[in-house]
């Protein structure tokens, strides 16, 4: 993406501001206008006072004066409603880009790293508002004065007026060389800046893998190298850049020079006036100010760039699914579910599901089982529309899912994860996002059904304990009853179990069992098993493989089969004795036809 296209992004996203970002424009445009009738009327004062009538001085000392007070007051209002602009947008760009961000899908964000949306949000956001400041406050104003000059002073004296074009040809190529020499090495000082902002960002996530593993020294040194590489790639831009600005200075007193030496050859020949000659330095003056705020812009853009292609770029990545516009907001649902010949692949070439058909009625527990990679979370993704299908359609209460709203679908869905995802928040923060307008005695209730209440009394604050980063202040089984406690406040009609106890002891699996029998209750409920003790009650199992269904049934049912499923039992030590005698959970046993 161009600079020139960058910064036309940048000012699209003004927004609502954009008429306020319009008056202030215009504003610049008379203020560059104004700011040469100092140095003109300073010329005409001159060459009055050095002739016979001096009377006219007065009246060009009353419109100086009166042009300088319009010129202070109308940058203080510009500078203050520029700041107020700046401010107001970046706000609103940081949130809209935060909720872009969280709508996009579990595959975007599986691919980025969270450190790295972070710094990008961040960074783009504040290079915005940088931008936006600067371009209101005075770059704008620094061109539009270039603008104006460079005709008026052709009108006063053309002869003169070559030395400012010809100073103006000399910073547009040296400006434009530096840009074109130095563009590609600062998006490679920004990758790097993101590099070190992941990097960091990993580290502190894990610090308990780090200090156990004795990494601290490992980590730090592998910080400095990247903060090695980075400013080994930023010093060649920043000397290029100072480069620029000596010549800049440099260029102040040879222009002023040449404008004398020529203006006092002009003189002689009657071609000029002292006072012009006075005006024409001024002009220089002011022109080499505003080459250089103009410079100052472009040097700004340009390290800016990268970071607003890396900001635009997340904000450019299309959601996987949206609503249609003729989407329904639907109430509270039964929970019948129906899959009918879904077909979807990620790549468009092997399908993660093919040829889906399943049923499941009201308060039923299906559960699906098979090797990882099968299809099973794909599966269940679909349902709540992370993704839609390619072809074939999944039905909810005999209404398509793509024709519900998401927000009206997800709210009939509630989710138990393998792993308890929690905020660094309160318990009852965290307890809200089920149902964020739940009262004290239904968080209890909830907490009481799913085994949770107990550990939530015996902490210091009870629901306003905090519960850490990623809930790491509370055990493994604590995490998980919480959030089925949410789940159980959220009281949706679907619910989808994603392996809910895998990682627990036996002791803990017990209780939080018995929280999940109590969440499950007149439920439709989905459960993703790997171990295939925890489905025995299931009124039916899909097992998967290469994304298809290759057997149904109840576990009985599919025991007796000795097919697939009867392999996986075995491959789980629950084969006791020669007839197939196998142990389960509540001490009976099942029979495996092998």
């Amino acid at each position: 993406m161009s600079l020139l296209r960058l910064y036309t992004r940048a000012l699209e996203l003004l927004g609502k501001e954009a008429r306020l970002g319009a008056i202030l424009a215009g504003a610049n445009v008379l203020l560059a206008g104004a700011q040469f009738a100092e140095p003109v009327l300073f010329g005409r004062i001159v060459d009055v006072l050095s002739g016979k009538d001096t009377s006219s001085a007065w009246l060009l000392l009353a419109a100086w004066a009166a042009f300088g007070l319009f010129t202070i007051t109308a940058s203080t209002a510009v500078a203050l409603h520029a700041d107020r602009l700046a401010h107001r947008q970046r706000q609103a760009v940081l949130t809209d880009y935060f909720e872009h961000v969280l709508q996009l899908p579990l595959t975007f964000h599986s691919g980025s790293h969270s450190g790295k949306l972070m710094k990008v949000m961040l960074a783009g956001t504040d290079g915005l508002w940088r931008l936006w400041l600067g371009f209101f406050r005075e770059h704008f104003a620094a061109i539009m004065s270039v603008v104006v000059l460079l005709p008026l002073s052709l009108i006063i004296n053309w002869r003169l007026a070559i030395l400012l074009f010809l100073l103006c040809v000399v910073f547009t190529v040296l400006t434009t060389l530096v840009v074109r020499k130095t563009y590609g090495m600062q998006s490679e000082v920004e990758q790097h800046y993101s590099d070190l902002s992941a990097r960091a960002s990993d580290a502190l996530g894990n610090v308990a893998l780090v200090q156990s593993f004795v990494r601290i020294d490992a980590e730090v040194q592998g910080l400095r190298l990247v903060s090695s590489q980075l400013l080994a790639v930023q010093m060649p831009v920043l000397s290029w850049w100072a480069v620029v600005t000596v010549i800049t200075r440099a260029s102040t007193t040879i222009t002023v020079l040449a404008i004398f030496t020529t203006g006092i050859a002009l003189n002689q020949a009657g071609l000029t006036t002292v006072g012009e000659i006075v005006m024409f330095v001024s002009f220089a003056t002011i022109l080499i100010q505003k080459l250089e705020q103009v410079v100052s812009f472009i040097n700004n853009l340009f390290m800016e760039a990268p970071r607003l292609q890396e900001f635009f770029n997340v904000l450019d990545a299309v959601p996987a699914v949206h609503d249609r516009p003729d989407a329904i907001e639907v109430g509270r649902l039964q929970g019948l579910v129906e899959f009918h010949d879904v077909t979807f692949s990620y790549d468009g070439k092997r399908p993660a599901v093919e040829d889906l058909s399943f049923t499941a009625l009201p308060g039923q527990t299906i559960a699906l089982v098979g090797p990882t990679g099968a299809g099973k979370s794909t599966a269940i993704a679909l349902l709540h529309r992370a993704f839609d299908p390619q072809s074939g359609f999944i039905r909810i209460d005999g209404m398509d899912v793509r024709g519900l709203t998401l927000t009206s679908l997800r709210r009939n869905i509630g989710v138990v994860f393998q792993e308890a995802l929690l905020f660094d928040r309160s318990i009852a923060d965290n307890m809200h996002v089920g149902k964020p307008d739940a009262t004290d005695e239904e968080m209890k209730e909830a907490a009481a059904r799913a085994q949770a209440l107990e550990f939530i009394e015996r902490s210091g604050r009870g629901f306003d304990t905090n519960v850490g980063e990623r809930g790491r202040m509370l055990s493994g089984g604590e995490r998980q009853r919480l959030s089925i406690a949410r789940a159980l406040l959220k009281n949706p009609p679907i619910l989808i179990l994603d392996e809910a106890t895998s990682a627990l002891d036996a002791v803990t699996e017990a209780k939080v069992n018995a929280a999940l029998d109590e969440v499950m209750r007149g439920r439709t409920t989905f459960v993703i098993a790997h171990r295939l003790s925890t489905i025995r009650n299931a009124t039916r199992i899909l097992l998967f493989d290469n994304g298809r269904v290759i057997e149904s049934g109840t576990f009985d049912e599919l025991v007796a089969k000795s097919g697939r499923f009867a392999e996986l039992a075995r491959a789980q030590f629950m084969v006791q004795n020669e007839r197939g005698s196998a142990m389960q959970p509540d001490g009976s046993t099942a029979v495996l036809k092998v």
